[in-house]
C-alpha cells in the first residue's frame, strides 16, 4: 500500500494566545483518509491528542479516545490502515460526550503544566473543516470556542522551511523525513506515532535555530454574513462554486450551514432565479480564497436533510450577474448587517409603510421601522406588490413567517425567507426589462372573451402521462390521431414542472365523456417518439386540482401545496389552418396575464394556459410569459428539509374517487399527532360546522402521516374564526398550528 499510516488521517494541533500551549490532535473517519479526509461524509471515529507547553518545552499526557459512530460499517481501506473493528467501536462513547471529555481533559494537563489556553493547529485542513465541523452541524451540537481557531502545521512548516516541499504535498512523515527524525510509525498504536512525530516536529521548528512562532491561526467563520455586492467589485474566478439540487425551502443561513467549516464571503451566498422568477434549486456560493473553494468542491453529492447537493466549479461574472447590484437604495437597505430578510408578495398595489408595519404587528418589529422596508416598483414607479423587510433576529422572522397569507386589505400576503442576493435580482429583474411582455397584434384581430377551463365533475377529460420532454402541442395531436377532432376549444394544457421546464404531462378536454373514454382506451400505452405514454380517464375537477399543484394518478390525488401553478411553454405558435375563425377561438387579451387581484378563494381557479385552436382556427400567434417572483412553495420551514412537504404528499384514499376539498374557505393545520385520525379532527373543531369531507389528512412519499391536514370550511369568517380561536391549541399533546390556504 503506497500511503502511510502517516498522511491517512492529518492530525491538528492545539495552542494559546501568542502560543503558550499546544495539543495536537489526530483523527479519523470510518471512510477515506489522506488527501479525502471528509469527502465521503463518513464520521469521526478515533481523536488523539497531547499538550505542549512551549515555552517549557514540555508534554502532558498522550490521550487515545475512541469515537462511536451512528454507522459503525468501516471502509476496507479504513479497518486496514487503523485496525479498529466495529465491535470495538460500540463499546465507545458517541462524538459529543468525546468532545466534552477532550475539554475536560485538556484543561486538566495545561493546570499540570502551570498554563491556562491554547489554540488549536493541525498538518492540515481537513479535520478541522471537513469532518468536525460538518459533522457536529449535522447533528445540531455546538464545537467548542477552541475549534474556531487553528495552526495549519504544514503552513507553518513550509514557512520554517522554505525549501521543504509545497504545503499541498507535505505529510506527517515527508516533514519527519526533512528533519531526519527516525521514527518508525510499526512500533505505535495507529494515531500515538502521528501525534508523537507531530510533537517531535514542533519541537524542531522551536530549536535555536528556526526559533518559530506561532503567531497568525486559521479562522473558522462561526456564522455567514449577510450584505451587499455590487456589480463594480470584482470577483475572483477560483472563490466561486454553483450548488445544484437544493431543497426549495433553502435559505442561504441553510447554505452555509452545508459548508460549515469552510469561510464564506460576507454576502456571499446568492440563491439563483429561473426565468419565471422562482428558485431553481441553485445557488452561487463564493468563498474568501481558492483554498477554501477547493474544500468547497470536495463537497460534492455531500448531503442536505435527504437530498445531495452537487458543487462545481462557476465563476466570478455568474455570481456578478446574480448577485452584484447598482441601486443605491438597494445597497443603503442591505447596509445593515446581521439582519433576516423576509419577502412579503401580494401587496395591494395602495399599501403603504404604515399598513405594511400595521399587518406584521408589535410581535416582530422592523429594523429601523419604515428603513426596513424597501418596496419593489416598476421603472415608472408602479408598485409590484412585492416588498423586502429586515429583522433584528430569528424570533421576529419567525412572527412574521406565521403571518403567511393572512389578509391585508383584500388580498392575502405570502411570506418567505430571501436573502441580499434575491434582493438584487428581484430589483434588476423589474427595472431592466418588462416582466411581463404584451402580446403579439394577431393576424386576425378577433377578440372574443377568453375560454376558461372546466371544473365540473364530468370524466370528458384526459390526462397523459410520461410524454417526452421534448414533446410538444403537434406531437400530441399526432398521437391522438382522429380524435384531435373531438377536443374542446382551447382545450389541450401543457403542464411544466417547478424549473418551469416540460413535466411529462398534458390535460386533454374532450367534448363529451364518451369521446374522453375512447381516446383512454385507444391511446393508453401508445408510444410517442421512444416512451410509452399512459392515458386515463378524468374530471375538470382533477384536471384543475393537479394544474393547481396536486398530482393525480389511477389510485388517488395529491393536494397542491400553497403555490401558483407554472403552466405552460414560454411561447407557442399556433397551428396554420383554414381562414375561418370561429368566434370561440380568441387570443388571451394582456391583461389576461397580469397578476389578478387576489382573494383567499383565488388559489380555487387557475390562471389561463397556452392552448390550443381546433382545426377551424387560423394561424394565430401567443407569447405567454408569465412572471412568479416567488419560490414553487412557501419556504417558512428553516433548516435542512428531511423528508417532501406533507402538503405534496399522496393523500390517503380507499378509492379511485379522490374526495376533494369542498367550496369554501381552505385551512392548513400543521404540527399534528401522526395517529391523528378524521374523527380527532372533528372533534378539534367542534361546533364549526364541519364533516367528514371537508377533511383531507395528508401523508407523505412513504406513505406515513405527516402531521399536516386541509381543512374546507363553509365561508371564509368562519375560516377565519377558527383560526383566531384555534390556533396554537393542543391536540393529542401537540401544540396544532393553523394557516388559512
Amino acid at each position: 500500500m503506497s500511503c502511510t499510516k502517516g498522511s491517512c488521517f492529518p492530525p491538528v494541533v492545539m495552542t494559546a494566545s501568542r502560543s503558550d500551549s499546544l495539543v495536537v490532535l489526530f483523527g479519523a473517519t470510518a471512510g477515506a483518509y489522506g488527501a479525502k479526509l471528509g469527502s465521503d461524509e463518513r464520521e469521526l471515529i478515533l481523536l488523539v491528542w497531547q499538550v505542549v507547553d512551549l515555552p517549557g518545552k514540555k508534554v502532558g499526557t498522550l490521550h487515545k479516545s475512541l469515537v462511536k459512530a451512528d454507522n459503525l460499517e468501516l471502509s476496507d481501506q479504513c479497518r486496514e490502515v487503523s485496525g479498529l473493528t466495529p465491535e470495538g467501536l460500540g463499546k465507545a462513547e458517541p462524538l459529543d460526550r468525546v468532545l466534552q471529555q477532550f475539554i475536560q481533559l485538556v484543561s486538566s494537563d495545561l493546570k499540570v503544566l502551570g498554563r491556562s489556553s491554547y489554540t488549536l493547529c493541525s498538518d492540515g485542513q481537513l479535520l478541522i473543516r471537513q469532518v468536525l465541523h460538518p459533522e457536529t452541524s449535522k447533528k445540531n451540537f455546538l464545537l467548542s470556542d477552541c475549534f474556531y481557531s487553528f495552526y495549519d502545521l504544514r503552513k507553518e512548516f513550509h514557512a520554517c522551511y522554505p525549501s521543504s516541499a509545497t504545503v499541498k504535498d507535505q505529510t506527517i512523515k515527508t516533514m519527519a523525513e526533512y528533519l531526519g527524525l527516525g521514527t518508525d510509525e510499526t512500533e505505535e498504536d495507529f494515531g500515538v506515532w502521528q501525534v508523537k512525530t507531530m510533537v517531535a516536529i514542533i519541537f524542531s521548528m522551536l530549536s535555536e535555530s528556526c526559533n518559530h512562532i506561532f503567531t497568525e491561526p486559521e479562522t473558522v467563520k462561526y456564522k455567514y454574513e449577510t450584505g451587499p455586492c455590487s456589480k463594480s467589485e470584482t470577483v475572483d474566478n477560483e472563490t466561486v462554486i454553483r450548488a445544484r439540487g437544493l431543497p426549495w425551502q433553502s435559505s442561504d443561513q441553510d447554505i452555509a450551514r452545508f459548508f460549515k467549516g469552510l469561510n464564506i464571503a460576507k454576502g456571499g451566498v446568492a440563491l439563483c432565479l429561473n426565468a419565471q422568477g422562482r428558485r431553481n434549486g441553485e445557488a452561487l456560493v463564493r468563498f474568501v480564497n481558492s483554498e477554501q473553494r477547493d474544500l468547497a468542491l470536495e463537497r460534492h453529492k455531500h448531503h442536505m436533510g435527504s437530498r445531495y447537493i452537487e458543487v462545481y466549479k462557476a465563476t466570478g461574472e455568474e455570481f456578478l450577474k446574480i448577485a452584484g447590484g447598482t441601486s443605491n437604495e438597494v445597497a443603503q437597505f442591505l447596509s445593515k448587517e446581521n439582519q433576516v430578510i423576509i419577502r412579503m408578495r401580494g401587496l395591494p398595489f395602495t399599501a403603504t409603510q404604515e399598513d405594511v408595519l400595521g399587518f406584521l404587528g408589535p410581535e416582530c418589529p422592523v429594523t429601523g421601522g419604515k428603513e426596513g422596508l424597501l418596496f419593489v416598483k416598476y421603472p415608472d414607479g408602479r408598485p409590484t406588490g412585492d416588498a423586502f423587510v429586515l429583522f433584528s433576529c430569528e424570533e421576529y422572522a419567525q412572527n412574521a413567517l406565521k403571518k403567511h397569507k393572512e389578509i391585508l386589505g383584500k388580498r392575502y400576503i405570502e411570506l418567505f425567507r430571501s436573502t441580499a442576493a434575491e434582493v438584487q435580482q428581484v430589483l434588476n429583474r423589474y427595472m431592466s426589462t418588462p416582466l411581463i411582455p404584451t402580446l403579439p397584434t394577431p393576424i386576425i384581430p378577433v377578440i372574443p372573451p377568453p375560454y376558461t377551463i372546466a371544473t365540473g365533475s364530468i370524466r370528458d377529460c384526459v390526462r397523459l402521462r410520461g410524454l417526452p420532454y421534448t414533446a410538444g402541442i403537434d406531437d400530441i395531436l399526432e398521437f391522438m390521431g382522429d380524435a384531435t377532432a373531438d377536443i374542446k376549444p382551447h382545450g389541450v394544457h401543457m403542464v411544466l414542472n417547478q424549473q418551469g421546464r416540460p413535466s411529462g404531462d398534458a390535460f386533454i378536454q374532450m367534448k363529451s365523456a364518451d369521446k374522453a373514454f375512447m381516446v383512454a382506451q385507444k391511446c393508453h400505452k401508445k408510444m410517442m417518439k421512444d416512451r410509452y405514454v399512459e392515458v386515463f380517464q378524468c374530471s375538470g375537477e382533477e384536471m384543475n386540482f393537479v394544474l393547481m399543484g396536486g398530482t393525480l394518478n389511477r389510485s388517488g390525488l395529491s393536494p397542491p401545496p400553497c403555490k401558483l401553478p407554472c403552466l405552460s411553454p414560454p411561447a407557442y405558435a399556433a397551428f396554420q389552418t383554414a381562414a375561418v375563425i370561429p368566434a370561440e377561438a380568441a387570443l388571451y387579451q394582456p391583461q389576461a396575464l397580469l397578476p389578478a387581484a387576489r382573494t383567499p378563494q383565488a388559489s380555487a381557479a387557475a390562471p389561463p394556459t397556452v392552448t390550443y385552436y381546433p382545426a377551424q382556427a387560423a394561424q394565430l400567434y401567443m407569447n405567454y410569459t408569465a412572471y412568479y417572483p416567488s419560490p414553487p412553495v412557501s419556504p417558512t420551514t428553516v433548516g435542512y428539509i428531511a423528508a417532501p412537504p406533507g402538503a405534496v404528499a399522496a393523500a390517503a384514499t380507499a378509492t379511485h374517487t379522490p374526495i376533494l376539498p369542498q367550496p369554501g374557505a381552505l385551512v392548513r393545520m400543521q404540527g399534528l399527532p401522526y395517529n391523528t385520525g378524521m374523527k380527532e379532527i372533528l372533534s378539534f373543531f367542534q361546533g364549526y360546522q364541519l364533516h367528514t369531507d371537508s377533511i383531507l389528512v395528508l401523508y407523505n412519499f412513504s406513505g406515513q402521516p405527516s402531521g399536516e391536514a386541509l381543512v374546507t370550511f363553509p365561508s371564509l369568517d368562519l375560516a377565519k374564526k377558527a383560526v383566531a380561536e384555534k390556533n396554537g391549541q393542543l391536540l393529542g399533546g401537540h401544540c396544532v398550528e393553523l394557516y388559512l390556504v
